[in-house]
C-alpha cells in the first residue's frame, strides 16, 4: 500500500462572506508521529470558481479531486455553465455514500461561488452533507479553531476580513494540536476570482498575532 495512503493530521476553515468565500489549511502531513511533510496541499481547486479542502487520507483525498474534476469538466461540456457548488457536493456525497464499505478516509470542505452565490458545504466519510451558512472547521485541530470562529465571526464579514478570521483560527489551532503543521494556505473565491495568497503575505498577517 502506497504510504501517501497513511498521511494524516491537519485542520481546515472555511468562512462564507458576503462577497465570496475564504478556505485555509495548515500543511503538515503526518504518519502517525512521524512529519511526512510541512508543505502538504490540502485545498484543490476543482472547477473556476470552486475549491475543495481536505482533511484525513492523502491519497482517497487525490483520488476524489481526480474523479470530480473531470465530472465538473463533463458537465460544463454538456450544459455550458458551470455545476453549481450543491451539484458537486450530491457528486461526492453519491461517491462516498457508494464507498460505505470500503470508505474513502477523508472530511471534506467544498465552497466557492456560483450564479447562486457564495456556498460551502462539509462532508464526512460516508457521504452526509450539510451546508455551512457561516464558518466551519474540519479535522484534528477544529475544536480549537472553532473557539476563535464562533467568537469573530459576523454575519457582514467580507472576504478581507475572512481572510484574517481564518488565519487567526488556524493559528490558534496549530500552536494547540501537535498533528496540525507550521504552514498557512488560503485560498480566497469570489464570483470573478479564485486566488491563492502569497505565503509572505500570509506569514505576515500571522505574525501579527504574536
Amino acid at each position: 500500500m502506497d504510504n501517501d495512503k497513511h498521511l494524516k493530521g491537519t485542520t481546515t476553515v472555511g468562512i462564507v462572506c458576503t462577497d465570496g468565500v475564504v478556505l485555509a489549511t495548515e500543511q503538515r502531513a503526518t504518519m502517525g508521529h512521524f512529519i511526512a511533510s510541512k508543505t502538504a496541499k490540502k485545498i484543490y481547486q476543482i472547477d473556476d470558481m470552486v475549491g475543495m479542502t481536505t482533511a484525513g487520507s492523502v491519497g482517497d483525498a487525490q483520488q476524489i479531486v481526480r474523479i470530480i474534476s473531470v465530472e465538473s469538466k463533463l458537465f460544463k461540456m454538456r450544459r455550458q455553465e458551470s455545476v453549481t457548488i450543491k451539484g458537486i457536493t450530491t457528486l461526492l456525497s453519491n461517491m462516498l455514500s457508494g464507498q460505505r464499505y470500503y470508505p474513502l478516509m477523508v472530511q471534506l470542505l467544498i465552497g466557492g461561488v456560483d450564479k447562486n452565490g457564495p456556498a460551502i458545504y462539509s462532508l464526512d466519510a460516508l457521504g452526509g452533507s450539510i451546508e455551512e451558512t457561516r464558518a466551519v472547521s474540519t479535522g484534528s485541530g477544529s475544536p480549537m479553531a472553532y473557539g476563535v470562529l464562533e467568537d469573530r465571526y459576523t454575519e457582514d464579514m467580507t472576504v478581507v476580513e475572512g481572510v484574517d478570521l481564518a488565519i487567526r483560527a488556524l493559528h490558534n489551532a496549530m500552536k494547540r494540536d501537535s498533528a496540525s503543521g507550521e504552514n498557512i494556505d488560503v485560498v480566497v473565491i469570489t464570483k470573478d476570482n479564485y486566488e491563492r495568497l502569497d505565503p509572505e503575505e500570509v506569514m505576515k498577517k500571522r505574525e501579527l498575532l504574536n
